[in-house]
């Protein structure tokens, strides 16, 4: 069975940081495209950050770039999103998506294949 888990998510204050997990079962997250995304409430599910397959292409949001990170951890079959300087806007539930093409984008999630449940990031005093 085909899946991936998100973790890490929490209550941060402003300026803190959190590390999301996302693991695969099921297949080999090397041989996918990985994405981020985060969907706030009342606000449409945008893209974060994503990660092409042979790792040539790293993209991020204009709002999330010098402060998040997206890396990968073949060994533990997990990409990772490293996140920094955390700001209350950036207060949503964070997804990650698979999908088996060589590029990645953060323009659009219906390309993607495969989703996590999702993990809640709240930033707040």
């Amino acid at each position: 069975q085909v899946q991936l888990v998100e973790s890490g998510g929490g209550l941060v204050q402003p300026g803190g940081s959190l590390r999301l997990s996302c693991t695969a079962a099921g297949f080999i997250l090397d041989y996918y495209s990985i994405g981020w995304f985060r969907q706030a409430p009342g606000k449409e599910r945008e893209g974060v950050s994503c990660l092409s397959k042979n790792a040539i292409t790293i993209y991020y949001a204009d709002s999330v770039k010098g402060r998040f990170t997206i890396s990968g951890d073949h060994g533990k079959n997990t990409v990772f999103l490293q996140m920094n300087s955390l700001k209350p806007e950036d207060t949503a539930v964070y997804y990650c998506a698979a999908m088996s093409n060589y590029y990645c984008s953060i323009s659009s999630s219906a390309i993607y294949e495969y989703w996590g449940q999702g993990t809640q990031v709240t930033v707040s005093l």
